[in-house]
């Protein structure tokens, strides 16, 4: 909670200054793979929603557009050059694999993956880069957009401001425990792919 508290309060003079155009820059980057505060920034603003001090729907807004659009052009960044640097750094025959697992559940790691720092960050630019269908892409990015907004943009409204930092402290916390599990998961599932691969050549 303390280190939530250091992130919010570093964040309060940009928002000071630069209000929602602070929170669309931040979050848009964010969204092409390019580290930045987002999220936090995001939050800060939500609390101070809150209190009246910011435009809820402006914020909501805002949040949405910025999302959908930096994820978007994260895609067609990976999509235009980033498949030539998997191929490079020897992703070779696993990049099949990854393909496949992609095609199952990458949806799932666009719409949601905002959630999770890194995958955050990452997750539209390994969607370009695999070829997801544009289509495919566009509706769970703007699922994940709107839920992702939401959550962070309109919780302040319906909870007290110690549930909502709460929330994002225990998300907070459990970053590095996210991303293990995340890890793990994709490395099951490109075993399982294997053993099914395998048992199909040997059928």
């Amino acid at each position: 909670m303390h280190d939530l508290e250091q992130h919010l309060a570093s964040v309060q003079p940009l928002l000071a200054r630069y209000g929602y155009a602070a929170v669309f820059l931040s979050i848009f980057v964010e969204g092409m793979g390019i580290p930045a505060p987002g999220q936090t920034l995001l939050v800060a603003a939500a609390i101070l929603a809150a209190r009246g001090e910011l435009s809820v729907a402006l914020l909501l807004a805002t949040a949405v557009v910025a999302s959908a659009g930096g994820n978007l052009a994260g895609y067609w960044i990976g999509r235009s050059g980033g498949r030539r640097i998997l191929e490079r750094i020897g992703a070779g025959p696993r990049l099949t694999k990854m393909e496949s697992l992609f095609d199952r559940r990458g949806g799932v790691v666009v719409a949601f993956g905002r959630f999770v720092d890194g995958t955050r960050q990452l997750a539209a630019l390994v969607a370009g880069s695999l070829a997801m269908p544009p289509a495919t892409f566009f509706l769970w990015n703007l699922l994940g957009a709107v839920v992702w907004g939401g959550a962070w943009s309109l919780g302040p409204v319906f909870f007290e401001h110690h549930v909502v930092a709460r929330s994002a402290g225990l998300l907070h916390a459990l970053r590095p425990v996210l991303i293990a599990g995340a890890v793990v998961a994709v490395v099951l599932g490109v075993r399982w792919l294997r053993r099914g691969a395998v048992t199909h050549t040997s059928g």
